[in-house]
């Protein structure tokens, strides 16, 4: 029943992704830029059956770290009670997945990195490019090279430098490109595979024609999708991997360097990186009933008495 649900859920949320709405057209799918300083005040909601809890950064600044779980998680102890009640020693057991909480460390610093100096002392933000020769010709209808030429000078703060041949009104010359994808392409062509340059900037422009139809221009505090996806990959590889043991020392400087994020709660792909256990002060408050023997052994002599007959098949 379950993979048949899953089936399900697969095959409509690819006909929805594929379906060519011809009313609305879709939001394109953008990234928060964390050096921007929207995600200051984040909160973020976790709910089981019983409590609702509510995080916040500042819990994780005084989150205490007690030691590694099977080489792949971190036990900590975090405060989640009210401004009134709060008490020395956390009440929250949470395990934070080592991977994640890295890969989410190292994704915030590569975007940190990913910036010019230059243009940020003067209040400006750029992107690091790099310059390639031959220039890439990348095919685009009349209309997407219109919009193109309207976002010239955005697309040169996303690292993207394009020029508009007047022999050919069905292509564009991209002359620079983020560093970050000659990096990504550096990395596969080391490991013997396709060039992936060409493809990740049709990308790029794609969803920055979209976002220009359906906003009018760029979003501020915000990165392409294109540009994190390939940070996030990068940040993935060089993170601690499961299986790989941590000192408690080690432990707390990987916590340390979360409390430090913008987006702590979350790995570079958008996963949880940590989740709640058990609460101490429910634990110490609840009293758990005793089974009652006796009448589960009713329940299973009932069951062995009726549960296994069978009605039998009227035969016509």
């Amino acid at each position: 029943m379950c993979s048949f649900l899953d089936a399900e859920g697969e095959c409509l949320q690819s006909l929805l992704s594929e379906w060519d709405n011809p009313v609305f057209v879709p939001c394109p799918e953008i990234a928060v830029d964390v050096t921007s300083g929207q995600a200051d005040h984040l909160a973020v909601k976790i709910h089981n059956i019983l409590y609702p809890y509510r995080f916040t950064k500042d819990m994780v600044h005084s989150m205490q770290v007690l030691q590694q779980v099977d080489n792949k998680f971190i036990a900590c102890l975090i405060n989640t009670r009210n401004e009134m009640d709060k008490k020395a020693d956390g009440n929250l057991l949470i395990l934070v997945d080592q991977h994640a909480a890295h890969e989410r460390i190292r994704l915030e610093q590569l975007i940190a990195d990913s910036y010019e100096k230059e243009a940020a002392t003067c209040g400006k933000k750029k992107l690091l490019s790099s310059s390639i020769s031959p220039p890439l010709e990348i095919e685009v209808t009349e209309e997407q090279r219109r919009f193109l030429r309207c976002c010239y000078k955005n697309l040169e703060d996303l690292g993207l430098e394009l020029s508009f041949p007047e022999t050919n009104s069905s292509m564009v010359l991209v002359r620079k490109v983020p560093l970050c994808f000659i990096e990504r392409e550096a990395n596969e062509l080391r490991r013997k595979r396709q060039p992936v340059t060409k493809s990740i900037v049709e990308e790029l422009i794609q969803e920055q024609v979209e976002l220009v139809q359906t906003t009018g221009g760029g979003a501020r505090g915000t990165l392409p999708l294109t540009f994190l996806n390939v940070l996030a990959s990068q940040a993935c590889h060089g993170a601690i991997k499961f299986n790989e043991r941590l000192t408690l020392e080690e432990s707390c400087r990987l916590i340390e360097a979360l409390s430090s994020c913008q987006l702590p709660f979350q790995c570079a792909h958008g996963r949880p990186s940590m989740m709640p256990l058990a609460d101490i002060d429910h634990l110490q408050q609840e009293k758990q009933p005793k089974p009652n023997l006796a009448r589960l052994r009713k329940m299973a002599r009932a069951w062995h008495l009726f549960g296994k007959k069978k009605t039998p098949i009227k035969k016509h």
